[in-house]
């Protein structure tokens, strides 16, 4: 992953680099007569002391303290099992249908003039969301009602906000599991698995986890004297948070906006295109298990017109960001151009592609080079920041290798993401097949590149390309930087 600013690598943690990006306040209360009860029940959230003195909760006292997270369960979908009749309901569910996402600011949902329509990878033809574009007024008035409820959501005891967000995760977890796998699957293309790994458990595994990093972070307090009290709370940013969202995790697409929601802050959130369907029915689950009108503002948006509407304003306080380094490189830029229209220094976070490899000692295993880097390189059509797309094989292994990929290869189904054997499926919209396609077409041209497996397109019914594995000596060749379904070898 190449990360830029103020980025750490590991999604799953951002609660504990919060601090680093100013959600903490320390704030020293002077206090020689306070009883050790009232010293205790303000451990647990500083605003008791202006307005929210008569806020006693001994269960979000004993919540506070004890909860543990644990992750949630891979369910397997063996044919028969519970978990398999209701994804194949909830798969039936949207057959033939088209549903409608709005624009949702505050409490209010908007249906404008300008709208697209999110394709099923796999089958181009059908259309699985109509989803409506924030215009810039509709933004800036997201901006204003999130100043309006950002008060009295920040000063919420974080239990009281961790409850929403953990009935968020069992929701998921039981009641919506299936919906935000079909969802998934239709809409992003994903395999049954690379469903349930994403879009249920590792989101899932976002919202308790975050509830138990928060919780650990409010166990600590200052060091206190005889005559002096010392109280630490957390407080969100002064301002909204801005959340921009990929289209290949679900996952991150939920957890980027909920993340500084829970801990006090209000987000505008501007989901992929090619994802709004699983984000619309997460944002949706929010809402049902509590979460108020305004908090996370909807936004499905043009990427320039809701660039520069947030960017503009005085009161952005950061931006958190999954996609492409050259979109990134554009909002810093024009962070940077405004940065002294703000009140405060917006927090920028961006995570980016990368060119990820595998290094092969002459020592290796081969067949466990073989399997892990293969899955590595083509679960999901490689459409990861992590997927393996370069390969280093010393000459010794290079025969063994080659026979065994072509071997493996031949195992490996490339179909629609409602077979539940594919291995694969269709790339995410047409702009990506055809980017692929162009480098493919300079692989088959360039007689100083050998394409050992695949390498072949098709978009009659979707936007399929075989993965393929395409051998080189020069490091530097055009093909060596990111492109999704293709493994470079250099030996």
């Amino acid at each position: 992953m190449s990360i830029y600013l103020t980025v750490l690598k590991c999604e799953v943690c951002f609660l504990i680099f919060c601090k680093t990006i100013g959600l903490t306040t320390l704030v020293l209360v002077t206090s020689t007569n306070l009883s050790k009860f009232f010293v205790l029940m303000m451990t647990y959230n500083i605003y008791s002391i202006y307005s929210r003195h008569d806020y006693i909760s001994l269960r979000s006292a004993s919540f506070l303290k004890s909860y543990m997270a644990t992750n949630e369960p891979v369910l397997d979908y063996a044919p028969g099992s519970g978990e398999r009749m209701a994804l194949e309901d909830a798969l039936r569910s949207y057959e033939g249908k088209m549903t409608e996402v709005p624009v949702i600011v505050g409490d209010d949902q908007h249906f404008t003039d300008e709208f697209r329509y999110q394709l099923c990878p796999a089958d181009h033809q059908r259309q699985v969301a109509k989803y409506h574009f924030a215009t810039k007024e509709l933004i800036q008035k997201a901006i204003d009602v999130s100043q309006k409820v950002r008060p009295a959501w920040e000063k919420k005891p974080l239990e009281e906000r961790a409850e929403i967000f953990l009935k968020t995760a069992d929701l998921m977890s039981t009641k919506y599991r299936a919906d935000m796998n079909a969802t998934s699957m239709i809409g992003q293309g994903k395999t049954i698995i690379q469903a349930e790994i994403d879009s249920a458990c590792e989101l899932i595994d976002f919202l308790r986890f975050n509830v138990q990093f928060a919780m650990d972070m409010a166990k600590y307090q200052p060091v206190c004297t005889p005559t002096d009290t010392n109280y630490l709370s957390f407080r969100g940013c002064e301002g909204f948070w801005a959340a921009i969202t990929p289209f290949n995790f679900t996952a991150i697409g939920g957890h980027l906006p909920s993340a500084p929601a829970f801990m006090g802050n209000t987000v505008l959130w501007k989901p992929a295109g090619t994802a709004v369907l699983s984000n619309y029915t997460f944002y949706k689950i929010l809402r049902e298990a509590g979460l108020p009108p305004g908090v996370i503002n909807f936004l499905p948006s043009s990427g320039p017109v809701f660039g520069e509407t947030i960017t503009s304003s005085p009161h952005l306080a950061g931006i958190n960001f999954t996609g492409s380094v050259e979109t990134y490189q554009r909002v810093t830029a024009m962070v940077t151009k405004n940065l002294h229209l703000y009140r405060t220094f917006p927090r920028l976070i961006g995570e980016c592609g990368g060119k990820n490899f595998h290094l092969v000692h002459p020592s290796a295993d081969v067949t466990q080079v073989v399997y892990h880097t293969i899955r590595a390189a083509f679960e999901y059509s490689g459409q990861k920041c992590s997927a393996c797309s370069r390969l280093y094989v010393p000459h010794s292994l290079w025969p063994q290798i080659k026979d065994m990929f072509v071997e493996e290869y031949k195992k490996i189904k490339l179909g629609s993401p409602l077979e539940f054997d594919s291995f694969l499926s269709a790339v995410i919209d047409k702009a990506s097949f055809q980017n692929i396609k162009s480098y493919l077409d300079y692989a088959k041209e360039n007689p100083n590149l050998n394409i050992v497996v695949g390498g072949v397109c098709d978009d009659s019914k979707g936007w399929f390309v075989e993965p393929t594995i395409i051998e080189t000596s020069d490091p530097k060749d055009k093909l060596m930087q990111e492109v999704c379904c293709l493994l470079m070898l250099l030996h």
